[in-house]
């Protein structure tokens, strides 16, 4: 499946996007990258995902930034000037930039005329991304996927899980056995908020997996634990967007 370039406008400018469509599309997908940025890993994912009939849209969430990069998630935490730029790419670009350029993520679904209800996920610092989109377009996602995403239930003022009482997607967090930016008061605290919303939701725990498990170029990439994520995901999917 060919790859579309598009840039899509919006209130801070132009940002780039990969756009993965099959010939008749069932529904729209955004993907909420990590923080390593779009890469023809995440390229493959999108292939494989509008592989089950869904056009999927792989913004660049670091737009206001570019040029920066490419990044090896394999080897960039380990060198510090790499580790600073990350660290500035991701807390330069908040939750409330990314939850307003997601109304042109959909107006850019919309225009590929995809006007019907969309699937959201996102992984590491994008499964926070999904969830704040679920909460903020309630009438447009119908559902939510996070894996290894961070930091969903955190005392910061944008947390997903204080959003939850906006939600009206079907939610689905894949966590990581072991993941320091979502320890287990953090999942406690957004099930409970989910709960006391009346949000459909799963988490569920991946026990022996680190933060990262399904993308291949991590180092922690786990091919089962992988498997198992496409899995969830393409249910969660066939479930509320057919």
């Amino acid at each position: 499946m060919a790859k579309q370039e598009i840039e899509i406008e919006t209130r801070d400018g132009k940002a780039k996007a990969g756009l993965f469509r099959p010939a008749a599309a069932k529904a729209g997908v955004i993907l909420y990258m990590d923080i390593f940025g779009p890469r023809p890993t995440l390229d493959q994912m999108a292939e494989r995902l509008a592989g089950h009939g869904y056009a999927v849209l792989v913004p660049d969430l670091f737009y206001r930034s570019v040029p920066y990069g490419p990044f090896d998630p394999k080897t960039a935490f380990g060198d510090d000037k790499t580790r600073a730029q990350l660290t500035a790419l991701s807390g330069g670009t908040t939750q409330e930039m990314t939850i307003r350029d997601s109304a042109a993520f959909l107006d850019a679904l919309t225009a590929e005329g995809l006007d019907g209800p969309v699937g959201v996920v996102g992984y590491c610092m994008g499964g926070a991304r999904a969830l704040n989109a679920a909460a903020a377009y309630p009438d447009r996602i119908a559902a939510a996927a996070s894996f290894h995403g961070g930091n969903l239930a955190s005392d910061a003022p944008d947390s997903p899980h204080r959003k939850a009482a906006s939600i009206k997607a079907r939610i689905y967090v894949g966590v990581a056995g072991v993941d320091r930016s979502f320890p287990p008061e953090q999942s406690a605290r957004l099930a409970e908020a989910l709960r006391v919303a009346e949000v459909d939701h799963t988490i569920e725990n991946y026990v022996g997996v680190g933060h990262g498990w399904c993308v291949k170029d991590h180092s922690v990439y786990d091919e089962a634990g992988a498997e198992r994520h496409w899995k969830r995901l393409t249910t969660l999917f066939a479930e509320t967007l057919g």
